[in-house]
């Protein structure tokens, strides 16, 4: 689905036309197409790959979805592919993608199975055409630094989810419940780091040293998206860390309730252990045992069974076992 396609001179919205003609506005000194389709099916991809030249195997990887984070060459055009990572309507994290051609005089983006648009990205350029005016390099930073502010609001989410889980860890009980949401808190952190690391290994081509010639204009904004993401890396490794501790204090203090409830067991097995053996002697019945035939003998057996438990149920009582 076509989203829009302008041309560009000297940073400046020349207008929207339609993809018949962007071969004639590539072939205008100065000016750039930015052409931005969102879930495009084969066809669309076809068509752009004519009037753009685009390599096979970068319009195979578009085709297919589903790549890597990456930067690569082919030529004079730069293929880039971003996560989109966003939350659902019912709070999962799920992961859409965008695919940048960029090259000289034109810059192509297809988003796949994402909500979040571009269309103030495109806004925030024309708004600084001495900037837009860099070209297409510029265009590409743009993106970028858009997809990579939004994982921002994601890493503070998780952040405040495991904030809560931590304060449940210590609720007697809540051990099982405390686990399944670490771990599922856990994909969520490896779900968006495998989107920011990638990232980050590519971006490092972009500025300083060979740097390919659509971005040599920009190189010192896309070092600002490298740190951009040097400080997501260290907050999402972070948290990983502290997820591995919590889920180790939470393994313990599920330890820690078993041992209550065996010591729990223990102590009210060793008060009827106590009864049983007295029971026991008195249950045997012999002739000459002088107490059968007192008429306090019964009352006063079960008086010292009684008096014997209740002394060790204080014991163990005080002692924290029960």
């Amino acid at each position: 689905m076509l989203i829009n396609c302008v041309a560009y001179r000297d940073g400046h919205k020349l207008a929207d036309i339609p993809v018949a003609e962007v071969s004639d506005y590539l072939a205008q000194a100065n000016c750039f197409v930015w052409v931005a389709l969102r879930d495009a099916d084969t066809d669309e991809l076809a068509q752009m790959q004519e009037e753009f030249g685009l390599h096979d195997l970068a319009v195979e990887d578009a085709r297919h979805g589903h790549q890597r984070p990456k930067i690569e060459e082919y030529g004079e055009t730069l293929f880039a592919v971003l996560h989109l990572v966003e939350f659902s309507p019912t709070d999962e994290l799920r992961v859409g993608e965008v695919n940048v051609f960029v090259g000289r005089n034109f810059v192509l983006s297809v988003r796949n199975r994402s909500t979040q648009g571009f269309l103030g990205v495109r806004q925030r350029c024309e708004r600084e055409p001495h900037l837009l005016g860099q070209g297409s390099g510029f265009v590409l930073y743009a993106l970028m630094d858009a997809v990579v502010d939004r994982y921002f609001p994601i890493v503070d989410a998780l952040e405040t989810e495991l904030e809560a889980i931590e304060g449940q860890i210590f609720h007697r009980g809540s051990g099982r419940a405390n686990t399944e949401r670490l771990y599922d808190l856990k994909h969520k952190v490896m779900m968006l780091r495998h989107a920011v690391a990638p990232l980050m290994d590519a971006t490092g081509k972009l500025y300083g040293g060979r740097v390919p010639a659509v971005c040599s204009a920009s190189g010192e904004y896309f070092r600002d998206v490298y740190d951009h993401l040097a400080r997501l890396l260290t907050s999402i490794d972070a948290i990983r860390d502290t997820i591995g501790t919590a889920i180790q204090v939470n393994l313990s203090m599920v330890t820690i309730e078993e041992s209550e409830v065996t010591k729990r067991l223990a102590a009210w097995a060793g008060i009827f252990a106590v009864a049983t053996f007295f029971v026991g002697v008195w249950g045997m019945n012999f002739q000459n045992m002088p107490e059968l035939k007192h008429p306090w003998g019964y009352p006063a057996a079960l008086a010292w069974i009684g008096g014997i438990c209740g002394v060790m149920w204080w014991r163990f009582r005080r002692a924290g076992w029960l």
